[in-house]
């Protein structure tokens, strides 16, 4: 069935995608707000208020938010990126008005109690020291402060210490007045929907209205090949490698993830072949690319023995020598557009992956394409293609980021 959009009086947008022959309700809440959205003082706000509407509201505590997804047989969650929250839900379908009640109360209702922001602050304060002791995450934080230093970009999602401390209940109500407003949100929803669900989200959520609108613009960040060493009590060594990627929107954008899935992006790729499986240098070796609306990254992450971090930064910086001379060949492009596709498909059999699908559309592009539209762009991609990107990726200077032992 086709994806709709319905648009409320007041902006909000209503994402629905009939899904026959199944017995679950996915639905989101997607707010176009982000850690990139912060000002240097707000840095983690974003994400602390996405904790925060878990917390209780006037007719629930958080127990009880928590017992009546139980009590249903649903879970429920959020996230925060870089330019957009979400908070969603899975049901059986005759639950769905249910889970929309409750997203709803927590969405409007959410106390911001004192008591309840003390707790949460240490609970996030043990998150953000949790990366820290998690050095294979916390050397992709640390790319990311390389890569875009004086920009929200490269802040991280859960923010700082210190800038934990500033957080009040007057802050978290002065930032949604800014970003929760009706045209930045988005309620995306999939599975086996009826037209009174349509109708219940949009009763719901279809009539507030928020007066302030955000000042603050960000600018588009500017890529830097810096590095950054960090010494440390470990085991491993870890190594990432950044280099400036396209957009999400770049028509170039099939091509750099066939680029990405040929280069390290699975089991039979390059970097997977050459340095875990002939070399044995590394357990975990892999490559991804992050795409936003005006700018991306390509990265490389690689982790071993401290003896042995030299030989693994020669062997990646072969590889990408090699792609850059020589491009990839026709048989690995094919293959890599036979995975990409059916990952894709296998991808949307359930409704949570269609739900995030959708709303990450409807937010990103406005518009949504069709699976055989998607799969007509890969096929698209040719040795040509690919080789144009790789000249105007891999060419350049690459951030670095390392964190060793002492």
């Amino acid at each position: 069935m086709a994806v709709e959009t319905l648009v409320c009086e007041n902006g909000v947008r209503i994402v629905h995608e009939f899904v026959p022959h199944v017995r679950s309700v996915s639905v989101g809440i997607w707010v176009k707000a982000g850690s990139r959205h912060e000002l240097p003082h707000e840095n983690g706000l974003t994400h602390f208020i996405e904790h925060m509407l878990f917390k209780g509201t006037a007719s629930r505590t958080a127990k009880q938010i928590a017992e009546e997804f139980d009590r249903i047989g649903g879970n429920i969650n959020a996230f925060t990126s870089k330019e957009y929250t979400c908070y969603y839900s899975k049901t059986l379908d005759h639950h769905a008005g249910k889970a929309i009640d409750i997203l709803k109360d927590m969405f409007f209702n959410s106390l911001f109690s004192e008591e309840e922001i003390e707790k949460e602050r240490q609970v996030v304060l043990e998150e953000i020291l949790m990366v820290e002791d998690t050095p294979d995450d916390d050397v992709h934080e640390q790319l990311w402060h390389v890569m875009y230093p004086d920009h929200p970009m490269g802040a991280s999602i859960l923010g700082t210490p210190d800038t934990l401390k500033s957080f009040s209940a007057d802050t978290i109500r002065t930032y949604m007045e800014k970003q929760y407003v009706p045209e930045n949100i988005i309620i995306s929803i999939a599975g086996n929907i009826d037209k009174d669900l349509i109708d219940l989200i949009e009763n719901n959520f279809g009539n507030f209205q928020r007066n302030r609108r955000s000042e603050h613009v960000t600018s588009s960040p500017t890529f830097v090949a810096g590095h950054s060493l960090k010494e440390r009590e470990t085991e491993q060594g870890h190594l990432c490698f950044g280099f400036e990627g396209l957009p999400v929107k770049d028509p170039d954008i099939y091509s750099l993830v066939v680029i990405n899935n040929i280069l390290g992006g699975s089991m039979s790729s390059r970097l997977f072949q050459e340095v875990r499986e002939e070399k044995g240098l590394a357990y975990s070796i892999y490559s991804y690319h992050s795409s936003y609306s005006d700018h991306g990254s390509v990265v490389i992450y690689g982790g071993t023995s401290s003896n042995q971090m030299e030989e693994l930064q020669q062997t990646i910086l072969e590889s990408i020598r090699k792609i850059k001379s020589e491009g990839m060949t026709d048989t690995e492009i094919d293959n890599a557009k036979e995975q990409l596709k059916g990952n894709l498909l296998l991808g949307l059999e359930g409704t949570s992956a269609r739900m995030n699908r959708n709303g990450k559309n409807e937010i990103v592009y406005g518009e949504h394409k069709t699976t055989d539209e998607i799969l007509q762009q890969i096929d698209k991609v040719d040795g040509q293609s690919v080789k144009a990107v790789i000249d105007r990726l891999l060419d350049q200077k690459p951030a670095i980021s390392i964190i060793a032992p002492k």
